[in-house]
């Protein structure tokens, strides 16, 4: 994840190519925090309204209602199937393995209001930014799945130098940012980079299941486990999505939201490529969670036996637990997400970044709870990927996301029902992150 100022065959005709999918999980299958999170205090971040009625959109009343199937259960399926059914469309989503199963349910969670200022990203950040903030107050985020503000620090740590108690000298930088005293390693050049106002989190994979629960529960989307075989289309339109048990559902409109995977379906790999970038973390649970406070670290390190620094983040989670990550590298995505193991060398050295930062995160004072891997959907241009592919009238695409697919989700889902719906994003300008942009383009080998 980039820190502010840090460079970071008949296609349609009748059929798309094999690709998988994603699953199935119950409403009742979802438990809120055992704890209470207490709330982080009020920001004057505007609020961005996530109930997009049929009253907004007089268009929508005048309408049948739509069937849209939505392929994929991570963060980006689960948001536009939740926005399409909030605002009148009869959704099916179809998940082949589980909910939140891959990078959604193995992210950090991370949320910044303002990091992408200055790109093509800067709107759909801001706006998702804000839907976070205020479906966490619809969904009782906080208790539900996490959601609080959070100070953002970057610090340097190296492994050469002897840990201590950390002394006025450590504690403060030139931009006067103290480090919390949980983090007692030999941490150096501590800056804030993100406040209470612009930076927050969420647990994803319980953000990604509260919000589909809801959309069960509320909306009457269905969810199916299956794996997506082909999509139908007649007259250059979509007609349905195929699943490879032969099941056949009858469609208006069909989006494909399955990260690193979309790629598997010939017209998308004809048009576009979509790589992963496998990412590494693990999760520990300290002897004394309450001395953790919750400031997301963001850290040069530089490993004891020289060589170029690292880049891993620190996340301490107000359900107790803190997330490391890091260590990533573009390699071949698996065909099914079950199948992806981690790196034994990625792990061992995100291991030694954390009891490094800190003893409360060392053996014998923090138990392992996960050690994983996921893959990032990553594009050629580096931007992701929404909209209708261009030749076929109502299949639409959104992946692409890469490290911020989390906090991009919800403005993504809000546009695409949009787009879906009503012909047009109101809320986010989609045309930056078209398909049609590729058209005529040469794709890149691997």
């Amino acid at each position: 994840m980039r820190r502010p100022g840090v460079g970071p065959s008949e296609e349609f005709g009748r059929e798309v190519v094999s690709a998988e999918m994603a699953p199935t999980v119950s409403a009742s299958s979802f438990s809120p925090f055992l704890r209470s999170i207490p709330n982080s205090r009020p920001s004057t971040v505007a609020l961005i309204r996530s109930s997009y009625s049929p009253a907004a959109s007089p268009s929508s009343m005048e309408m049948e209602t739509r069937k849209v199937v939505v392929c994929g259960g991570g963060v980006i399926g689960v948001c536009t199937a939740y926005f399409l059914a909030k605002k009148g469309a009869a959704v099916t989503l179809v998940e082949k393995s589980a909910i939140a199963c891959a990078a959604s349910g193995k992210a950090g969670g991370f949320l910044a209001l303002d990091w992408c200022d200055g790109g093509p990203l800067s709107t759909l950040a801001r706006a998702s930014f804000n839907l976070h903030r205020s479906l966490s107050q619809e969904l009782d985020g906080p208790k539900s799945y996490g959601y609080r503000a959070l100070t953002t620090l970057s610090l340097t740590i190296s492994e050469s130098q002897n840990p201590s108690t950390p002394s006025t000298s450590t504690s403060k930088s030139t931009g006067d940012s103290a480090v919390p005293p949980w983090v007692d390693g030999p941490a150096r050049n501590t800056r804030t980079i993100g406040n209470t106002e612009t930076t927050a989190q969420v647990h994803p994979q319980l953000f990604t299941r509260t919000l589909i629960s809801n959309a069960i529960e509320n909306y009457g989307v269905e969810v199916v486990t299956g794996k997506l075989q082909r999509i139908t289309s007649e007259g250059g339109k979509v007609e349905s999505a195929v699943l490879e048990d032969g099941r056949v559902i009858n469609a208006d409109a069909v989006v494909l939201a399955l990260g690193p995977w979309s790629g598997k379906f010939e017209a998308v790999s004809s048009l576009f490529r979509v790589y992963g970038l496998k990412a590494h973390s693990i999760i520990l649970e300290p002897k004394d969670p309450e001395a953790i406070t919750p400031h997301a670290l963001f850290l040069g390190y530089y490993p004891a036996q020289g060589g170029k620094p690292i880049d891993p983040e620190v996340y301490p989670r107000p359900t107790g637990e803190v997330y490391v990550c890091g260590m990533s590298a573009v390699e071949d995505v698996p065909e099914d997400p079950e199948e992806i193991a981690a790196n034994p060398e990625s792990i061992s050295v995100l291991k030694r970044v954390a009891k490094t930062v800190s003893s409360r995160l060392g053996e014998g004072e923090a138990e392992l709870k996960a050690e994983q891997a996921c893959f990032l959907p990553c594009t050629d241009d580096d931007l992701p990927v929404i909209g209708e592919l261009p030749g076929t009238k109502g299949c639409y695409v959104a992946t692409g996301h890469s490290c911020w697919g989390i906090l991009n989700g919800p403005a993504t889902g809000a546009a695409m029902a949009e787009l879906v719906l009503d012909g047009e994003s109101a809320i986010v300008d989609l045309s930056r992150f078209s398909p049609a942009r590729f058209v005529g383009q040469r794709r890149r080998k691997h």
